[in-house]
C-alpha cells in the first residue's frame, strides 16, 4: 500500500524568532519512504536537523519576520495491515523494566500521575494485568470523553480532560497514558498521520493524530483511546512523555497560525512522480 501524506503550514511572527520543528516522518519510517518527506520553508532559510533524545528527527532555524511557510508532501509504503494486538501480552515487573523505559511511567507535562493515582487503581485495579487491563483503560477513555474538534485546547492536560469529558485525539491519549502510568505500565505519546483508510471519512478536518503506546512484555504496542480499534496506515512522526514533547513547532517568541492543511490519502503508483504541494 502507498499513503501519501503532507502538509501545508503558515505561521507569522512578528519579529526574527527561533523556532523547533518536528515536521518529518520518525526516522524508523525512512526504509518505506519511497518518495519526498522534505521540508520546504518559504522564504528560504536554513533548516539544520538533529536527532532528540528520543530518537524523533527535527529541525532548527531562524524564522524571519512577517509569514513563514512549511510544505512536505511524501510517499510512504506501507504494509496495508491494522495495528497489531496481543491480547496475551503480559505487564513487566518494575524491576524488570530496562532503564530506559522508566522514564515513561512517571508525570509529565499534560499527565498528572500523582493527581490521578488513587483514581486510577479505584477504577482498574480489579481488571486483567497486561493486555486486558491497557485495553480496560483505553475502553474507559473512548467512553468517558466526548470528541469535539472545536474545543481543542493546547493547555488541556490529562486531569482536566477527565473533569471536562469532552477533548480531541491529544486529550484521550494524555489521559489514557496517564492511567497506563499510574497502573505501572510504561506509556509513550504518539503523533503522525492517520487518515480514514479502510473506514467511512468523516467530516472533521484533516489534522496530524495522536495515540499512545503501552510497553508490555518487552515490546511496545499500539492503542488508540480516541478511535479504539486497530486502524491501518498509522505512520509515526515522533513520540514522548506527551505533547510537550513532539510539537509540531516550539516557537522562543509569539507566534500565529494562520494556514493549516494536513493530508494523508492512499494512492497508486502514479503518484511515483514529482510532487509539490500549492
Amino acid at each position: 500500500m502507498l499513503i501519501r501524506v503532507g502538509y501545508d503550514i503558515v505561521f507569522e511572527h512578528p519579529a526574527p524568532t527561533p523556532l523547533v520543528v518536528m515536521l518529518y516522518l520518525h526516522p524508523s519510517r525512512r526504509p518505506s519512504i519511497r518518495q519526498g518527506d522534505y521540508l520546504r520553508v518559504e522564504p528560504a532559510v536554513r533548516v539544520s536537523e538533529y536527532i532528540d533524545g528520543y530518537g524523533n528527527r527535527c529541525g532548527r532555524l531562524l524564522a524571519p519576520a512577517g509569514q513563514i511557510r512549511f510544505l512536505n508532501d511524501a510517499v510512504v509504503e506501507d504494509s496495508g495491515l491494522m495495528d497489531y494486538q496481543n491480547f496475551s501480552a503480559q505487564q513487566n515487573e518494575i524491576h524488570d523494566l530496562p532503564d530506559s523505559v522508566l522514564t515513561f511511567l512517571v508525570a509529565s507535562r499534560y499527565c498528572e500521575v500523582d493527581l490521578m493515582m488513587n483514581l486510577a487503581w479505584e477504577l482498574f485495579g480489579g481488571t486483567p494485568t497486561g493486555w486486558g487491563r491497557v485495553q480496560a483503560i483505553c475502553d474507559f477513555v473512548h467512553r468517558h470523553l466526548q470528541f469535539d474538534y472545536l474545543q481543542a485546547r493546547k493547555t488541556r492536560t490529562a486531569f482536566e480532560a477527565y473533569q471536562e469529558k469532552v477533548g480531541v485525539c491529544r486529550d484521550f491519549t494524555h489521559l489514557a497514558v496517564t492511567l497506563c502510568r499510574c497502573m505501572n505500565i510504561p506509556a509513550r505519546y504518539c503523533t503522525g498521520y492517520l487518515g480514514d483508510i479502510g473506514v467511512p471519512p468523516v467530516p472533521d478536518p484533516m489534522d496530524f493524530s495522536a495515540w499512545f503506546e503501552a510497553y508490555l512484555g518487552g515490546i511496545w504496542y499500539t492503542f488508540d483511546a480516541r478511535h479504539n480499534t486497530p486502524r491501518i496506515g498509522r505512520l509515526l512522526m515522533a513520540y514522548g512523555h506527551d505533547a510537550a514533547d513532539v510539537a509540531l513547532m516550539t516557537s522562543f517568541g509569539p507566534s500565529r497560525l494562520e494556514k493549516f492543511m494536513v493530508w494523508t490519502d492512499e494512492v497508486g503508483d502514479e503518484a511515483l512522480v514529482p510532487l509539490a504541494a500549492e
